[in-house]
């Protein structure tokens, strides 16, 4: 399942930045692409805003055919405080602008990639292609809600993929 969870993160986090470069966060003093997996970052009181967070909230497994075929539900979660130049009168359009980018990002064809294991990547190790797939539906956007002088919105998407031979 974590080659799958990697392997939609990675291929959201690059779709976004395609469509918004400009959409960076700073974590722990590094500017980075404005996605992250809230599993793999050290817990902090602060909610990044301008950015998606995505948390993994949901899993069924069926192995009823040769492979087991597990669904999971990512929760993506996203928050803008509007830009201060604008008093912030403007949370609407930037909301609006990252629901827009989320849903070209994930409407994008193919809605499938090949799964890859990250394990070893890094160090100037490549990632390693895996024998199947990660798919996943369409986002389900949830209600904006208003949290002081926050608007946020999470949005869900069920991703798919096959558990091969010795994955965890």
């Amino acid at each position: 399942m974590q080659n799958a969870k990697d392997t939609f993160y990675v291929t959201l986090q690059s779709r976004l930045a395609a469509l918004n470069p400009a959409r960076t966060i700073v974590v722990r003093g590094v500017v980075r692409p404005g996605t992250l997996v809230e599993e793999n970052e050290l817990p902090s009181a602060a909610v990044p805003v301008d950015a998606f967070r995505l948390q993994w909230t949901g899993l069924q497994a069926n192995s009823a055919g040769p492979l087991p075929l597990v669904a999971m539900e990512c929760s993506i979660q996203y928050a803008t405080d509007g830009s201060s130049g604008n008093g912030s009168m403007d949370r609407g359009r930037l909301l609006s602008a990252m629901d827009a980018e989320l849903a070209a990002a994930l409407g994008a064809e193919p809605h499938m990639v090949p799964k890859m294991n990250y394990a070893a990547a890094g160090a100037g190790i490549a990632a390693t292609p895996m024998g199947t797939n990660v798919f996943w539906a369409d986002p389900v956007f949830g209600a904006a809600t208003a949290v002081d002088e926050r608007l946020e919105r999470t949005s869900t998407v069920q991703v798919f993929a096959y558990q091969e031979a010795g994955e965890l």
